[in-house]
This record gives C-alpha cells, sequence and structure tokens, in this order.
C-alpha cells in the first residue's frame, strides 16, 4: 500500500477548505484517508495552515509520500528540515 500526505477539498464553490490527510494512493481524492493531521484555508489573510507536527513527522518515518503542494507546505513549516535531520 503507497501511503500518500494530500490534501482533500472541502467546503463549497468558490469557498475552498483543504484538509491534510494520509491516504493510501489508490484511493479518491476526496475519499477514505487513514488519518486527519491538519488543514489548510487559503481564503484567510494570511493563508491558515495547522499541521499537526508529531504526526506528520510519524508518518514521513514509516515512508509516506507528500505531494508536491504538501511537501511545500511541510517545508514551510520547517517539518522536512526536522525530518531530514532526523535521518542522519
Amino acid at each position: 500500500m503507497a501511503v500518500k500526505l494530500r490534501l482533500q477539498r472541502h467546503g463549497t464553490v468558490k469557498r475552498p477548505f483543504y484538509r491534510l490527510v494520509v491516504a493510501d494512493s489508490k484511493h479518491k481524492r476526496d475519499g477514505r484517508y487513514l488519518e486527519i493531521i491538519g488543514t489548510y484555508d487559503p481564503k484567510a489573510e494570511p493563508s491558515a495552515v495547522k499541521i499537526d507536527e508529531e504526526r506528520a513527522l510519524a508518518w514521513l518515518e514509516q515512508g509516506a509520500q507528500p505531494t508536491d503542494t504538501v511537501r511545500n507546505m511541510l517545508s514551510k513549516a520547517g517539518i522536512i528540515a526536522k525530518h531530514k535531520q532526523g535521518k542522519k
């Protein structure tokens, strides 16, 4: 099972709200997930990103692969750097 960290879209038309979830790569974008590890609200000023750092690191250590957008979010939060530092 290939596990991915990705965004799951919620909200209404022109009012998106995203959940950062851990999901099997074979499931639909808004389908089943294993765990919710954060949220992202692009309409807030500035954009609101909340990530459970402990759970994100745990999933990365288990081999979960983030999508490009999620990787950028994790990098800005400093989680990718902590993950790489822990591997050394």
